[in-house]
């Protein structure tokens, strides 16, 4: 154990000068301080200003009241943006007025290295919120709107900083991470208000093909909702040595319609308009029928004009328009789009 030294120890005489010392050091700090209450009066007064002032302009900003009006996302976050800047702006005024350039660089200097920390810690979270903004601009679809995102299908609910909120159509709630939204292949069946539904059914090789395709065509053309234009079709879509599979389309207005049961109305209209004509499916058990002129009179029951094979053009013209609708934002050559129709 060390020996102190009795010279080295402090003297009372000593203790009473660093007493006296702190005491005047306290003094000057207080009588600063006490002069620098206008100071601080006045920093105070600037940054409440500056709040003032940040909500003043996010409320009254022209370009604001147009953004809110289509996009109610991009103007929370422009008028949070707006505020915070005038806000740090005020900030680092009061601080520069009070001499504390030394605590603007630290301060600035902290918020660059948190800043760094959080955004490698909370990397996805900042993903969704980007993700969230470009799909606010890009607006791939609305509220309402009828998608289908990899392997999600329902109607679009709203649009939040971190996820796509969606309805499925069994009416679960679905949330969906807007970095995976923005990735995703999107498919907005709503954009379009025309939609198309097609169905098969089969036909006896007894019956005629043509009359089968006429009546077909004549029964969705009365369901209720199918448009005129484009008009309703059939084709043959194979060839069996029973008979023949033949696929109808139709058209509706999603505006107006539903594609569902649409399409129900129309199979059984087409199902109910062919037994009446007398042309059935194939029979599923095979007898054997003893009648001399089957292939004439398969042959002359087939005669009649031959059915139109042009390029279908129904979805030209409303390319055309969708194309005119990217405001510019197509990076195909004009030269790339659907032939003109003929």
């Amino acid at each position: 154990m060390p020996i102190l030294d009795p010279a080295k120890l402090p003297t009372a005489s000593s203790l009473g000068e660093r007493f006296m010392t702190a005491l005047e050091q306290v003094q000057d700090k207080l009588l600063h301080l006490v002069a620098s209450i206008p100071l601080l009066l006045i920093a105070l007064l600037i940054v409440l200003f500056a709040s003032w002032l940040g909500g003043l302009a996010s409320r009254r900003m022209r370009i604001v009241k147009r953004i809110s009006s289509s996009n109610p996302y991009m103007e929370g976050l422009l008028r949070s943006t707006v505020r915070t800047v005038i806000v740090l702006a005020g900030v680092v005024v009061a601080l520069d007025l009070l001499n504390a350039t030394s605590l603007v660089g630290a301060v600035l200097g902290s918020a660059g290295v948190i800043g760094l920390v959080l955004g490698f810690g909370f990397k996805d979270i900042a993903e969704n919120y980007i993700a969230g903004v470009l799909l606010s601009l890009r607006k791939p679809f609305s509220p309402g709107d009828t998608v289908r995102i990899d392997n999600f299908e329902g109607k679009v609910v709203a649009l939040t900083a971190r996820a796509t909120i969606m309805m499925t159509v069994d009416g679960n709630h679905l949330q969906l991470p807007n970095s995976i939204v923005f990735k995703s292949v999107l498919l907005n069946y709503s954009r379009n208000p025309k939609r198309r539904f097609d169905f098969e059914t089969s036909v006896d090789n007894r019956a005629s093909w043509h009359a089968a395709m006429d009546a077909g065509i004549a029964a969705i053309a009365s369901v209720e909702g199918v448009l005129t234009e484009p008009a309703p079709s059939a084709l043959i879509r194979s060839l069996s040595n029973d008979g023949a599979i033949l696929q109808f389309t139709g058209w509706i207005d999603q505006q107006h319609n539903d594609l569902a049961r649409t399409r129900s109305e129309a199979m059984r209209r087409v199902r109910r308009q062919l037994r009446e004509a007398g042309i059935l499916p194939p029979e599923s058990v095979q007898r054997v029928v003893l009648q001399r002129n089957d292939v004439e009179v398969a042959e002359e029951a087939e005669n009649g004009h031959a059915r139109d094979t042009s390029v279908d053009r129904a979805l030209d013209a409303q390319v055309g328009r969708a194309r005119q609708l990217e405001d510019g934002g197509d990076l195909l050559h004009a030269d790339a789009g659907p032939p003109p129709a003929r």
